[in-house]
């Protein structure tokens, strides 16, 4: 599988992408507020650049459990600007992290390649029309509920067969409105929605997600089943456990690692293709 954006193809056969993390926000769950102006803002995006990050995934929403929304003009002013001096710095792909259709849009406008959704295109009818209007790949996440209230019980008859259903229904709607499948990139949603005990399963069986014959994206990095595993109260001590599931995630068909440690990540996932092709080849 490929993806071409810009001047590049993702060849997902190949390689396995690393997306990194860029929260724009005061309450992400990880890193809220550690980003207050633009030279920090680069700063964080070279390193990850520099470190081997493939895409860069920009959100101006907190999307943790019980977060409540952000304005539109807030969410605006918050990605638009950061995106425009990204794009003004580096060639690498962005991705914008949004459930609405003008943020899209103005996203694209300032240097946004792709829409990455965690609603799967279902919180704002308009948002296909957006994506097609500059065929921009689009993730298509999966979420029992809302961040409001997606953690409060989560429930499956069998967490894996209904969320391949979900995502199996949503590709088939996008595609009946125009959206070419090579353009589809899939989520299951980690933490979105979902216990620790659903979340340790969904890893178990990615293979019938890869299955469904989209890029596949795994979003783990610091999640909270990694911190009532290993007692670890403070996300930024789950890297090193981060880095151990983007290896499995790696051999399992993974084809983007959306993670907030970007060099971790890439070193991972080159011991772990050196041991899939047996030799050191890496993930370049």
């Amino acid at each position: 599988m490929k993806l071409s954006i810009r001047d590049r193809t993702l060849n997902f056969t190949d390689r396995v992408q690393v997306m990194g993390i860029v929260n724009l926000t005061p309450d992400s769950f990880s890193d809220g507020g550690q980003i207050g102006d633009t030279a920090t803002l680069l700063s964080r995006v070279d390193r990850m650049v520099a470190s081997g990050a493939d895409i860069i995934d920009i959100g101006g929403e907190s999307t943790r459990p019980y977060a409540p929304p952000v304005s539109l003009a807030e969410e605006l002013d918050r990605v638009i600007p950061a995106i425009a001096a990204i794009r003004a710095r580096h060639d690498i792909p962005i991705s914008i992290d949004t459930t609405k259709t003008e943020v899209a849009r103005q996203a694209m406008a300032a240097g946004a390649d792709i829409i990455n959704d965690i609603s799967g295109l279902t919180h704002d009818p308009e948002m296909i029309a957006v994506a097609l209007a500059h065929n921009a790949p689009v993730i298509l996440m999966h979420m029992q509920g809302t961040p409001r209230n997606m953690q409060i019980n989560p429930t499956y008859d069998d967490v894996v067969t209904d969320i391949v259903h979900a995502l199996q229904e949503r590709i088939s709607w996008a595609e009946q409105q125009g959206l070419c499948r090579d353009r589809i990139i899939i989520d299951p949603g980690l933490g979105f929605g979902k216990t620790a005990s659903h979340n340790l399963t969904i890893l178990r069986e990615l293979p019938r997600f890869a299955a469904l014959g989209c890029p596949l994206l795994m979003g783990h990095s610091r999640k909270a089943f990694i911190g009532a595993i290993l007692g670890l109260a403070d996300p930024g001590q789950r890297d090193e456990a981060t880095a151990v599931i983007s290896a499995l995630c790696a051999w399992n068909g993974a084809a983007i690692l959306r993670v907030h440690d970007v060099a971790r990540t890439v070193n991972a996932v080159k011991i772990t293709m050196a041991i899939r092709r047996g030799a050191p080849a890496g993930n370049s």
